[in-house]
């Protein structure tokens, strides 16, 4: 689907936003406004990462990408979890084009392209571009600290481990997408430097990139005490079968020895035989475990 929107009277650019496209329709927009073949590529690419490029000192090229608040539970990948975002703009004109209907698009028309010039109208598509995360972001930061409030409590919760890997791989996956446009900002700050809404931009990005990176390390530091956790358990178990162990070894040695069932063994004849086993047994096991106390084994 194409919607044109006329050009604006105050900045004089013609906004063109193009939903999921058909091959003709677009490729009759590109002819018109001398779009490279690359671009063309790129911006019809659904997987394509954030990237910008300029085509020259006045035509530009952004993919940027926005959160799929479709995707289902288990998603977490840059792929499943965002939908791209095709920006190209020049000295009259303004292109849009992504593959789903986006309400970020509409918005930005409505509320800045009367006023803004075409950097500052790019710099909103792309400020909506990041913010769409913020929501998900603010949700994962929940889900750390209910797990890490379990984890210490050591309640037990089904299917931990594997949630805790589904929030790590989102997170990195947010993570990733952000370093990515890392770049898309500061080209948009060379193009216009003392512009408040691109200034603007810079401080959106900044604040969400340092949760992610927190929400990273916390990410991380959560997995490892789980890990510690899960292995003081493991080894608390191992103590426990290795006292039994040093209890009953012996005491099986001794067992054996009596049940080989030897023609000439004295002990099996004696007539206290019985009772002195069981006695040598006896202080066997207290001598052990006077021995695991003293050392604080036990």
């Amino acid at each position: 689907m194409i919607t044109i929107h006329p050009p604006v009277l105050e900045n004089g650019f013609t906004w063109i936003n193009l939903t999921n496209p058909t091959e003709h329709e677009f490729g009759k927009i590109a002819h018109e406004y001398h779009i490279p073949q690359t671009a063309i590529i790129d911006a019809k690419e659904h997987s394509h990462l954030p990237k910008f490029e300029s085509f020259d000192e006045h035509n530009h090229f952004i993919i940027c990408r926005f959160l799929n608040k479709e995707c289902s539970k288990d998603a977490d990948d840059i792929i499943q979890l965002t939908h791209g975002l095709g920006i190209l703009w020049g000295p009259n004109y303004l292109i849009t084009i992504h593959r789903y209907a986006q309400e970020y698009v509409d918005y930005v028309y409505q509320k800045y392209s009367q006023h803004n010039n075409l950097h500052e109208v790019v710099a909103k598509l792309v400020k909506c571009c990041i913010q769409s995360f913020d929501a998900s972001i603010e949700k994962l930061d929940k889900e750390i600290d209910f797990y890490e409030s379990r984890i210490f409590l050591k309640k037990r919760i089904p299917d931990l481990l594997k949630n805790l890997y589904l929030i790590k791989r989102r997170v990195y996956s947010y993570r990733k997408m952000l370093n990515l446009s890392k770049e898309i900002i500061e080209k948009l700050m060379n193009l216009q430097k003392r512009s408040t809404i691109i200034q603007d931009l810079k401080e959106v990005y900044l604040r969400g990139d340092t949760f992610v990176e927190e929400l990273y390390e916390s990410m991380n530091s959560l997995l490892n005490i789980y890990i510690s956790l899960s292995s003081q358990k493991t080894n608390e178990v191992m103590r426990v079968l290795t006292v039994f162990s040093a209890f009953f070894l012996p005491l099986t040695f001794i067992v054996g020895v009596y049940g080989m069932n030897f023609e000439h063994m004295p002990e099996l004849n004696h007539p206290i035989g019985y009772p002195l086993v069981w006695v040598a047994m006896t202080l066997i096991t207290i001598l052990i475990y006077r021995n695991f106390k003293k050392n604080g084994w036990m």
